[in-house]
């Protein structure tokens, strides 16, 4: 038997939300809407003083309790009604089946078919075919009051102008009949917010000797108050008085008035004197002051004014203590707001009306307090107030936050039971629980079902459903995505680009990717082109990548030299890798003929060890007149080092120091380049050339002379250039040191080259002097009684450690005492260095070596583990 939400509720509303919440963390019962439907759970007394009593209840039973709560709303259902608005929303030939139903047209049928649109259907293109439909029935006339029915429809549905059109069309036919013509006039033009004309008309009624009724009197009065005309507000108000029309929607419209205009204390004061005469109120007057009190940030006199109030028998509140709500969740006091409520309800039952509960539902909703909103329900439930279309979709958020995306989905798929149209948040949730469910085809179709309706997903939720259809490699649903986003001029973000590429790409349809593009190269960003680019260089497609340069380019985006260096290495990868290359560069030189184009040809021809290619580039833009500028000069002369061409590396960069072109990145350039073709003879020499000359060797030149003159043994030279390079004022770099160590390693000569040098006093060390030091306690030509931490401290002291130094120092300890290389290994990872392939070849080396075999095997299955592996030897 189906479980009632009422039967629920007997159990407390946080039970059974504590029962939701096991459901939907049930991992039996979270599979698919279908399977987790049938899947059960037990609800017991909250109260261990309440006699033990369980149920069972299915998330079915919880979807059906929903759906009958739902269908409450539509229990004034009227099958004429419903049939009216199906043919009119049928299309335009609606004429010939509205005749055939015989419909019993008067005054009051009119106006029950346009107020039944309105609480129903929300359809304004409806009730104005029906509205206009009728008017051209024989015996059938509009009256004043059709009239205001249908202006207010438009005017709540922003279609002012279209008001606007209808009262020019009724002032210019001139209606008789039993339109009180004029009345309606008026009263149109203020509904539509135009005040002044109506005030206009009615000065010519006035001069006709007609007037209005208390009704149109009222309307027009507050139509003054809204667009703030408040000196004719006082005339219409003394017009009013004199004939006797004053009532109490008259004193509503007064406190409003005064309200509007910032006099609150006359306000109150106007108040308690209608209080005084003896007055009957509505409690419009008391929300009305409340607000503004609210608005103006006078909290506590609002509240004493409740209470002076609340002992009239004159005053109804429930209108003051809505105001009151709704100003608190305004104000972020939820928490005020929530006691307010309780408060009220518990001493004086007060029932908030639906507006309220949907503020303290949807801002309960934002701030995920999914406990109270469900109390909230149950309560709106048990007072018997039926959900309109704000609290359903509420409904619908609240299933998708605690995880029953079943159960959402049957109340959306049964929308059509109770009329749901799901608002935009209510589709943001369906799309990004589904999608985080993994029910990827479910959240598509929820998707097409919001843009039928109008709605179309924030970028969150589009780029949640893009990458989840890209992650199942849901090409059509994909493309059919972008295009509903190009057709609503929303530019997707970069990243959903690269996944796109990335999922067609494993579909094996990277033909499609240029094609889709095809399509979009109009809209698409420069972001977007990077994007592709990149992805076509990872697929080695240099081809299309060049185009995609290319028509960049000639879309007026900048090419960035690593960008144009991707494409250009490549096509080197490609067949005919020369030809390729040259057709780029004519394009995009012709387009933009800057020697900053030319190096990054040239640049990309050194990083593929093309020196043939680069030399033809640089001829080239010689030829064509493009005078090189220092980037052009530095990557000349690179491009000869790279290839060997040492003599002509050399002529050139005499040829530029004559005509006094050289820079400092020259000559870095140059000594680098010369350390890296194993020419430190000559490199050492212009290091020496450089100082002389006053200018300043970056600390990548001392690095690699230094670690050249180490390889070839020649301590005494790497030393003296160290010497120099602190004498500079620069503290031993982390490679400086590491190759110095390494080396002492190696050989005891280096210590003795420093002994030799600089010499070395226990107790005195610092800077060389200090690196000494440790060069002699690595190369065990000094016996100190130091331990590894010590070693470590001193190290720290002399240069900044790194990976390499550690492996260094596990290498020294591992030849003695494996145990205190382990905890060396300990120490330096929770210091947050990151053991590499040759640290872990140390430790099994070590351990192997001292004869400790399993102890090696663990350390090899660690490395295994780690996606390192061991040498074959090993």
């Amino acid at each position: 038997m189906m479980l009632s939400l009422k039967h629920v509720t007997k159990h407390r509303s946080r039970s059974f939300f504590s029962s939701i919440l096991t459901i939907s963390n049930n991992p039996s019962s979270s599979t698919s809407s279908s399977s987790s439907s049938s899947s059960y759970t037990c609800l017991s007394s909250p109260s261990p003083c309440t006699p033990l009593e369980s149920f069972s209840v299915t998330r079915n039973d919880i979807a059906d309790s929903f759906k009958t709560w739902f269908r409450t709303r539509n229990h004034t259902k009227d099958p004429l009604l419903d049939r009216i608005y199906e043919i009119l929303a049928s299309g335009d030939d609606f004429a010939a089946p509205l005749s055939r139903l015989s419909l019993p047209l008067s005054e009051s049928f009119v106006l029950k078919v346009l107020r039944y649109g309105g609480d129903h259907n929300g359809d304004v293109l409806s009730r104005l075919k029906f509205f206009d439909w009728a008017g051209r029935q024989p015996g059938f006339h509009h009256t004043r009051g059709t009239f205001i029915v249908i202006f207010r429809i438009l005017s709540r549905a922003k279609l002012m102008p279209l008001v606007l059109d209808f009262l020019h069309a009724f002032r210019k036919r001139g209606f008789g009949h039993r339109v009180r013509f004029n009345d309606t006039l008026v009263v149109g033009y203020a509904i539509a917010g135009k005040p002044e004309v109506a005030l206009n008309l009615f000065g010519e009624m006035r001069f006709k000797g007609l007037d209005l009724d208390s009704y149109s009197y009222h309307i027009l009065l507050n139509a003054l108050v809204e667009e703030k005309c408040f000196d004719a507000f006082d005339a219409i108000l003394k017009q009013i008085r004199l004939r006797g029309y004053e009532n109490r929607f008259t004193y509503v419209i007064v406190v409003k008035c005064l309200c509007r205009r910032g006099r609150l204390k006359q306000a109150e004061a106007y108040l308690k004197g209608l209080l005084g005469g003896g007055k009957e109120l509505n409690g419009s007057e008391v929300g009305f002051l409340v607000g503004a009190l609210c608005q103006s940030n006078r909290f506590d006199r609002a509240v004493k004014l409740v209470v002076e109030l609340g002992n009239s028998a004159f005053v109804p509140l429930e209108n003051a203590y809505g105001v009151w709500i709704r100003s608190l969740v305004r104000r972020g006091m939820l928490d005020e707001a929530l006691e307010f409520y309780r408060q009220k309800k518990d001493s004086e039952g007060y029932v908030p009306d639906l507006a309220r509960y949907n503020i303290l539902i949807c801002r309960l909703l934002s701030e995920n307090r999914l406990l109270q909103v469900y109390d909230l329900l149950v309560d709106m439930y048990e007072t018997g107030i039926p959900p309109d279309m704000v609290t359903m979709n509420a409904v619908l958020c609240f299933f998708c936050k605690v995880g029953m995306m079943d159960v959402a989905l049957e109340l959306y798929n049964s929308r059509s039971q109770f009329g749901l149209s799901p608002d935009h948040m209510a589709y943001k949730y369906l799309i990004l629980t589904l999608c985080w469910d993994g029910n990827v085809n479910e959240a598509y179709s929820v998707l097409r079902s919001s843009v039928d309706q109008g709605y179309f997903p924030d970028r969150l939720t589009f780029s949640t459903l893009a990458s989840a259809l890209c992650r199942e490699c849901k090409i059509e649903e994909m493309k059919e995505l972008l295009h509903l986003a190009l057709g609503q001029n929303f530019m997707p973000n970069a990243s959903t680009y690269d996944k796109f590429i990335s999922a067609l790409s494993r579909a094996g349809r990277v033909g499609d990717v240029y094609l889709f593009h095809g399509e979009l190269n109009s809209v698409i960003a420069r972001v977007s082109y990077v994007r592709m680019i990149k992805g076509f260089v990872k697929l080695n497609r240099g081809d299309i990548a060049a185009r995609l340069l290319i028509e960049m380019q000639g879309k007026g985006h900048k090419l960035t030299r690593p960008l144009c260096k991707a494409v250009i290495c490549c096509l080197l990868d490609m067949d005919n890798p020369r030809a390729n290359v040259f057709n780029l560069l004519e394009v995009l030189t012709h387009r933009e003929p800057h020697c900053k184009i030319y190096n990054c040809f040239i640049d990309a021809a050194v990083l593929a060890n093309k020196a043939d290619l680069a030399r033809e580039v640089i001829e080239l833009m010689q030829r064509k007149g493009i005078k090189p500028n220092e980037d052009s000069k530095i990557l000349m002369l690179k491009s000869c080092l790279k290839s060997g061409r040492i003599s002509d590396a050399l002529n050139l960069f005499n040829n530029l120091q004559c005509q006094a072109l050289v820079s400092r990145k020259l000559y870095n350039t140059l000594i680098v380049g010369l350390c890296k073709a194993n020419m430190a003879d000559i490199a050492h020499e212009f290091l020496f050339k450089m100082i002389k000359a006053g200018s300043t060797p970056s600390i990548e030149c001392y690095e690699e002379l230094v670690q050249q003159l180490c390889s070839s043994k020649r301590y005494h030279e790497a030393i003296n250039i160290v010497n120099v390079h602190e004498r500079m004022g620069r503290r031993v770099t982390s490679f400086l040191g590491n190759v110095l160590l390494f080396h002492s390693l190696v050989s005891p000569k280096v210590y003795d080259t420093c002994v030799r040098f600089i010499g070395v006093k226990e107790g005195t060390f610092s800077g060389i002097s200090m690196l000494s030091l440790i060069i002699g306690v690595f190369s065990g030509r000094l016996r100190v009684n130091y331990s590894i931490e010590d070693l470590e401290e001193l190290i720290g002291k002399c240069f900044s450690l790194d990976i390499y130094t550690y492996n260094l120092l596990l290498r020294k300890v591992s030849k003695s005492d494996m145990d205190q290389a382990c905890e060396l290994f300990d120490r330096m990872c929770k210091r947050g260095y990151e053991p590499n392939w040759w640290t872990y070849d140390i430790m099994v080396h070590g351990f192997s070596k001292q004869g400790r075999k399993d102890e090696a095997k663990r350390w090899v299955k660690e490395m295994c583990r780690k996606g390192l592996y061991p040498a074959e030897s090993d």
